[in-house]
């Protein structure tokens, strides 16, 4: 199985600092809802792993998170794309859960939920907080430099070997050459 492992908020869609608390916040970035269609097309399995502390914060709602989510599911079905799974962490940074990236408890739930190892999955964030993740749970990090991806590439804890393309759609380009 090709299962890749993606972060939301900066790589899938436009990220916002007062977080995006409505299905109309939730605007796609150019090219990546394209790109996860090609990879459903190369069968690829695509899982979203999203930091959404904004529930802990009272922001939004499960209901209003889930219609995003829909929302989501909707704009990638018209490109012929889907998502196989959305996991998210709805803690906030001070409640010492461990599935908030960048601790590697959403990635283990992930390989659970698939019954495999994740070691050198591929998974794609834009946030020094993701590609720690992915580096605990034994994935292969990649970054992307939309969102918050051009000033995390230049800083000093970013992991050695972490793989950097400019967006989702280059990623897509780079894991299905090597097919």
């Amino acid at each position: 199985m090709k299962l890749a492992i993606l972060d939301r908020d900066g790589v899938i869609n436009q990220d916002s600092d007062e977080y995006i608390k409505s299905p109309d916040e939730w605007i796609a970035l150019p090219g990546s809802l394209e790109a996860i269609a090609r990879l459903s097309r190369a069968n690829w399995r695509v899982v979203i792993a999203s930091n959404q502390s904004g529930v802990a914060r009272g922001l939004f709602s499960m209901d209003t998170l889930n219609a995003i989510h829909a929302k989501l599911r909707r704009e990638l079905a018209h490109v012929g794309g889907t998502v196989d799974a959305i996991f998210i962490c709805p803690h906030g940074p001070d409640d010492g859960c461990a599935c908030r990236k960048p601790k590697p408890g959403m990635l283990f739930d992930i390989a659970g939920r698939y019954d495999i190892d994740i070691k050198n999955v591929p998974a794609v964030g834009d946030s020094l907080r993701d590609v720690q993740a992915a580096v605990a749970a034994n994935c292969t990090p990649w970054l992307v430099l939309t969102g918050n991806g051009e000033k995390t590439r230049n800083h000093p804890d970013l992991p050695a070997g972490t793989q950097i393309r400019t967006d989702l759609a280059a990623v897509a380009d780079a894991w299905l050459s090597e097919e």
